[in-house]
């Protein structure tokens, strides 16, 4: 049980109290970093023996992830406490971390099991850089905008929802404007609707444009609208982030107060506040009961006056 715990504070992220834990974090963001360029180093015609370095820092690489993943599977009864052994297990194998740690090992063993393909071999090779979302379980600023993500997901639907009706009206729009003037280069509401993309986007790539009057108008405003749209999820996910960092400003000011604890105490911390507590209650009673002494040999002494 000892090791197991002090196997689960050294997975999870330093918070400033752990060397071991702060060494892990950099080791595996150092690994992290490595993998993804070794993706992209890949790609150029390279010698067979840095080929072959590539592949043995590859194999390191996901072994020790692998690693990884199995103890925080042994270890997820200690993240969720309030779940039983096998159901703490289960719920995080499903977690969205969990995933990204399970994908991120895919490439390397599934090859053993099934037939290799210059199509799969792509496809592995593009989800090997899907590792690059492990470092979000070690910084804050991505944990951070996806908690925004989260909190903001209404007004970001919401948002999208109003870009994919302002794109489908603005291709109607110049297909109906456009169509007559250039049949081929608008041949079909589809054909707004990449112009409609391109443009509400800020990209502007130049291979479809309006050239009529109304087509240029309307692509004018269309532009404008496109500024706007963009805006608005820009504006979303910044207010998010503003209230993120102050509500964990606050949080940090409220763990000051409380001792760095954050409200919550440890085994340890209770059993020495409640031995404090013992030992204030003792000097407590043993003040009444010198107290007590002093009445009674007072009211003692009256008595032999009262008598003489």
């Amino acid at each position: 049980m000892r090791i197991r715990r002090m196997i689960f504070t050294i997975l999870q992220p330093d918070d400033g109290d752990s060397a071991l834990s702060r060494i892990f974090d950099w080791f595996v963001t150092a690994l992290i970093l490595t993998s993804v360029v070794i993706v992209f180093v890949a790609t150029f015609n390279l010698p067979s023996g840095t080929i072959r370095v590539l592949s043995d820092i590859e194999a390191v690489a996901s072994v020790v992830f692998t690693i990884e993943y199995a103890l925080r599977i042994i270890t997820a009864d200690f993240l969720y406490q309030d779940k039983g052994p096998v159901s703490s297990r289960i719920k995080y194998i499903f977690s969205p971390m969990a995933l990204v740690d399970f994908v991120a090992i895919l490439p390397f063993w599934l090859p053993m099991f099934l037939p290799e393909t210059l199509l799969g071999l792509r496809a592995l090779r593009l989800v090997r850089l899907l590792r690059i979302l492990k470092l979000h379980r070690y910084y804050d600023a991505m944990r951070s905008l996806g908690e925004v993500v989260v909190l903001k997901k209404r007004e970001l639907l919401g948002s999208i929802y109003f870009v994919a009706i302002l794109m489908l009206l603005a291709s109607l729009l110049m297909y109906s404007a456009e169509h007559d003037a250039q049949p081929d280069v608008f041949r079909n509401a589809f054909s707004g609707l990449w112009w409609a993309v391109a443009t509400l986007t800020t990209v502007g790539y130049g291979d479809i444009y309006p050239v009529t009057v109304v087509g240029r108008f309307l692509g004018a405003l269309i532009a404008f609208s496109g500024i706007a749209a963009v805006a608005i999820p820009t504006g979303i996910i910044t207010t998010g982030l503003g209230e993120c960092i102050s509500r964990r400003n606050a949080d940090k000011e409220a763990s000051g107060v409380n001792g760095g604890h954050d409200g919550e105490m440890n085994a340890a911390d209770c059993a020495r506040l409640l031995q404090e507590q013992r030992a204030q209650l003792a000097k407590l009673i043993e003040a009444v009961v010198r107290l007590n002494r002093n009445v009674r040999s007072g009211h003692n002494a009256e008595k032999e006056d009262e008598r003489t």
